[in-house]
């Protein structure tokens, strides 16, 4: 028998590291009586798979999160049981747990996928070293990314800190088909009573956030969406925000409820069906923001220390003001500064936020609040339901000017213009700021430079511009300044 470990990888099909187990399995006797998966002398052979409630992890994570990784192993023990098998649930720590079942349904072979986080990386070791002490074989194969870290490399050899030299390899090498779903007689014939926890029993209050259905299947309807239509208009429409022209997928990838090599296969077959260069452009372009998230992933892969610490080195410490008031009014959606306060309030009621506002509203932390990335890093991890630590911190660290290929710290986005830009009717915004519902869109955009006399008459109930763009503007290019030393 071989068991397989679900982490983030929350499907049974195109899961490589099933697949690798299921090629090694033999398949059950079909006139066995279904055994218990607390039977420990129970014969039986194929895949036994396994989820671990690890408090070491849990710790780190939210709980909107919480409540959509819960959804989709809903899903996906209805999946095995569909197919006459089960998903066992355990709790405790990893490196106890899963020698246990090990031993207790003598497994042949313990496979996982690997995780990149650091977290993650020393939940395995410990893993690895306890079933090394007792002698139980196990594999670990790379399945969330289509290349491994490491093998897209410079000419000298290096992992690349310049996205755009590592894109073009990236979309140059070729791709793995996706893995094969195991056959029903190859998933172990058991079954769990263990029943999955709520998000009260993991110590996690329920979101208030609408939360997108979890699962393979709402996986699956979301690519198909997107690249009916959406996916040939993405390089123009991707940045607007009210388009919605976006695929929607960050939270699968996260949880792994569809596969990599499944998606971009897809992409592929979207790619050969365009009707001319633009649309083909468009494809390519969501083709790139695959490889962006690869990057990140190499880069916290080579250099875990990104999680808390600079990738930039500067000559001085950065001092950041951090100021608690102005922290608390971002957070809440209340700085006077429209689209800003939008992406903060979708983040609330969706525990999602547009990824152009995610700029957005990280440069304004960062370069008008002058707060240090590290807050709306935790921030975000905190609340949002595709929290990705690679993704995540790549994306802080870009808009505060401490990442790898990061925005130069002298290029500021000016909020106003950002969301007179790519907002231009302001959908977005009054779709999250109601209290701006009844003002035009010019003067929602001139927001912060208006009178106090004519804001109180547009819209008295929303909030005044907590700070002056220019200034902070100017100060921030100071405080970078002083940080290189110059």
């Amino acid at each position: 028998m071989q068991l397989f470990w679900h982490r983030r990888d929350l499907r049974i099909p195109d899961n490589r590291g099933l697949a690798e187990a299921a090629s090694a399995a033999t398949a059950p006797n079909g006139d066995t009586s279904e055994a218990e998966a607390t039977d420990t002398d129970a014969p039986n052979e194929g895949v036994l798979s396994l989820f671990v409630f690890d408090d070491q992890i849990l710790d780190h994570a939210g709980a909107p999160r919480v409540a959509f990784m819960l959804d989709a192993l809903d899903a996906l023990r209805t999946q095995y049981r569909d197919a006459g098998s089960d998903l066992l649930v355990r709790f405790g720590d990893s490196s106890d747990v899963v020698p246990d079942v090990a031993r207790a349904f003598d497994v042949d072979r313990v496979v996982w996928n690997h995780d990149y986080s650091g977290l993650a990386e020393e939940r395995d070791d410990a893993v690895r070293a306890a079933l090394e002490a007792e002698s139980i074989p196990y594999d670990a194969f790379h399945d969330a990314v289509l290349h491994e870290p490491g093998t897209i490399r410079t000419n000298e050899g290096d992992p690349y800190s310049v996205y755009s030299y590592f894109w073009k390899k990236w979309r140059d090498r070729e791709k793995h088909a996706p893995a094969k779903t195991p056959s029903d007689d190859l998933l172990a014939d058991v079954t769990d009573d263990e029943e999955l926890p709520t998000v009260a029993d993991l110590g996690f209050s329920e979101p208030d956030a609408n939360l997108p259905d979890a699962g393979t299947t709402p996986a699956r309807e979301r690519l198909s969406d997107f690249l009916d239509e959406d996916v040939y208009r993405y390089a123009d429409a991707r940045d607007y925000p009210a388009e919605n022209a976006t695929s929607r997928l960050s939270q699968d990838l996260t949880f792994g409820t569809i596969g990599i090599r499944e998606v971009h296969a897809a992409v592929m077959d979207a790619l050969d069906d365009a009707s001319d260069e633009d649309e083909r452009e468009s494809v390519r372009e969501y083709e790139s923001q695959l490889a962006w998230r690869e990057f990140y992933t190499q880069v916290l892969y080579f250099q875990q220390s990104v999680v808390t610490q600079n990738y930039k080195s500067y000559a001085e410490p950065i001092a950041w003001r951090n100021d608690q008031d102005e922290l608390a009014a971002w957070k809440t959606g209340e700085t006077g500064y429209p689209i800003v306060d939008a992406g903060m309030r979708q983040l609330q009621a969706e525990a999602f936020m547009h990824n152009r506002v995610r700029m957005i509203v990280a440069s304004f932390l960062t370069k008008d609040l002058l707060w240090d990335w590290r807050a709306g890093y935790d921030h975000f991890r905190e609340h949002l339901v595709d929290h990705d630590t690679a993704n995540d911190n790549g994306g802080w660290q870009w808009a505060a000017s401490t990442g790898t290929d990061a925005q130069p710290y002298f290029r500021i986005f000016n909020p106003q213009t950002q969301g007179e830009r790519y907002d231009p009717d302001a959908e977005y915004i009054t779709r999250y700021v109601p209290e701006l519902q009844a003002v035009p869109a010019e003067q929602i955009h001139d927001w912060p430079e208006l009178d106090q006399d004519v804001r109180d008459e547009l819209a008295s109930d929303y909030a005044d511009p907590i700070v002056e763009h220019s200034e902070r503007r100017e100060l921030a290019i100071e405080l970078f300044e002083a940080a290189r030393g110059d």
